[in-house]
């Protein structure tokens, strides 16, 4: 018997966690483990930790599977990343970083740095061809217009992966700032001036060229 001991990171953005189910194998050089549930609840910026008990030895672990299903509605998880102790103390690092949406299996390679051809296990070839796939059929391009750079072959963004999506964190931060800045270069007008208006038209004025200078 082996005991692998496993912590799973959800990311700490405020939409991170998930109550879906959520579970995982651990593949090794050897063999793999069953799949093992970790948890039915998880809040953004916390970690799950539990045993996962195999037969046998599974050597070296390359390779994880996260497994995701909803029990009634679609709840999108991001994980952070997966550490997996073996019983001889070897620590192995599996950043994740990614959305698991709806019902998905995804695979994460261990964390070490490799090239094409340091991969001597025909699962680690056959994964990597996978994820060349997938990145193949994500990424297609198209000719916008004669002349012009290729672009995306897709409508909206929404037609993309959550992951390729420009991050919505990040997105409300950049509208945020640009309200804060457009305020600000707003109130400017009424805190800076050293003067009084001489009428409502120079007011009007002075900030109808504040609010082009933001635009532009």
């Amino acid at each position: 018997m082996a005991t692998y001991k496993v912590t799973v990171a959800t990311g700490d953005m405020v939409e991170a966690g998930t109550n879906n189910s959520i579970s995982i194998t651990l593949v090794g050089s050897y063999g793999e483990s069953r799949q093992t549930t970790v948890s039915f609840l998880f809040l953004p910026g916390k970690e799950k930790s539990l045993s996962v008990h195999c037969g046998q030895d599974l050597g070296p672990i390359v390779l994880i599977r996260l497994h995701k299903w909803r029990l009634f509605l679609e709840d999108a998880w991001f994980c952070k990343d997966v550490r997996v102790t073996a019983p001889n103390g070897t620590l192995y690092r599996f950043p994740c970083y990614q959305w698991l949406e709806g019902v998905t299996t995804v695979e994460v390679r261990e964390g070490s740095g490799k090239k094409l051809v340091d991969d001597k296990l025909q699962i680690l070839k056959e994964h990597r061809h996978r994820e060349l796939a997938a990145r193949q059929e994500a990424y297609r391009w198209k000719n916008f217009a004669q002349g012009w750079p290729r672009c995306l072959n897709v409508d909206s963004i929404f037609e993309l992966d959550s992951n390729i999506q420009f991050s919505r964190i990040r997105a409300n931060n950049f509208t945020g700032f640009l309200i804060f800045q457009g305020a600000s270069h707003f109130l400017s007008g009424f805190l800076l001036r050293r003067s009084s208006w001489n009428s409502l038209d120079e007011m009007r004025t002075i900030f109808s060229r504040t609010q082009g200078r933001d635009i532009g």
